[in-house]
């Protein structure tokens, strides 16, 4: 079993105990108020923005351990938004990544407006309430964790709570699920089976996603010149976690990544 078979599989059981606790039904009443507030639109905010940077408040990964155990949800994805960050990507899972539904909670408490992704391994619908309700404004769904069906059906759903979906592809074998039109088209640069990394897989799968999408490349970003060869390449779209959150103030790294972007 690699690693991404053994989080979904734990996803899967956490995802039971969470509905013994507060049932689909009760989580849906607590959400249902919030449904008439429209959340910003992540797509548009990375078609209209001329970084793209998505800041991704991420303490803790697999490959890893501890990032920046420290790190406070009250503090650091405002700072994020106050320094140039066109959206931002929170990290839910608590077994693997460290995080908590509560962490985008604390975001928009602190002031931040600007979109949200709940950054999850999203296998059932409770997901998406606990997303919506969060305050998230997308939702990442994995073509590796779904069949096109599942996928099909979670985005359906993510649309009817009025949350986007941005799709994540990795491989040639994922491109089959480009057909199901979501709203943003991910190539993670991470192999979520060995956590190995290599930016040129974005570069490798840009000309087989479609040239109107608004497209994001995920994981292993480090630079200026590689976002800048992104964009010129189709990218809208730019998630960068573990290049700010290694730094003692990860918003004056973003701040200083987005001046050396203008260079």
């Amino acid at each position: 079993m690699d690693i991404l078979e053994e989080i979904v599989a734990h996803k899967r059981q956490e995802v039971e105990e969470w509905k013994s606790m507060l049932s689909m039904r009760r989580l849906y009443e607590l959400t249902a108020p919030m449904l008439e507030k429209p959340v910003p639109s992540m797509k548009k905010a990375l078609a209209e923005s001329k970084t793209g940077i998505i800041s991704e408040f991420k303490r803790k990964s697999p490959s890893k351990g501890w990032i920046h155990k420290d790190a406070k949800s009250s503090v650091v994805p405002k700072s994020y938004q106050d320094n140039g960050a066109s959206a931002l990507s929170i990290l839910t899972d608590k077994e693997y990544f460290g995080g908590y539904d509560e962490f985008i909670q604390d975001a928009r408490a602190t002031g931040v407006t600007i979109p949200i992704l709940y950054k999850n391994f999203i296998i059932d619908d409770y997901q998406l309430l606990q997303a919506r309700h969060s305050g998230a404004s997308a939702v990442l769904l994995i073509a590796a964790d779904l069949t096109l069906d599942e996928c099909r059906h979670l985005l359906d759903t993510a649309h009817q709570l009025g949350l986007e979906a941005l799709l994540e592809m990795h491989s040639e074998r994922d491109l089959d699920y480009v057909e199901l039109e979501p709203d943003m088209y991910g190539i993670n640069n991470r192999n979520l089976g060995t956590f190995i990394t290599d930016v040129q897989n974005s570069f490798r799968l840009a000309e087989k996603l479609p040239k109107g999408g608004v497209k994001v490349s995920e994981s292993g970003i480090s630079n200026p010149q590689t976002v800048k060869d992104l964009r010129q390449a189709g990218f809208n779209g730019f998630l960068m976690g573990e290049r700010f959150m290694k730094e003692e103030d990860p918003g004056k790294a973003l701040a200083e990544f987005i001046s050396a972007l203008s260079e």
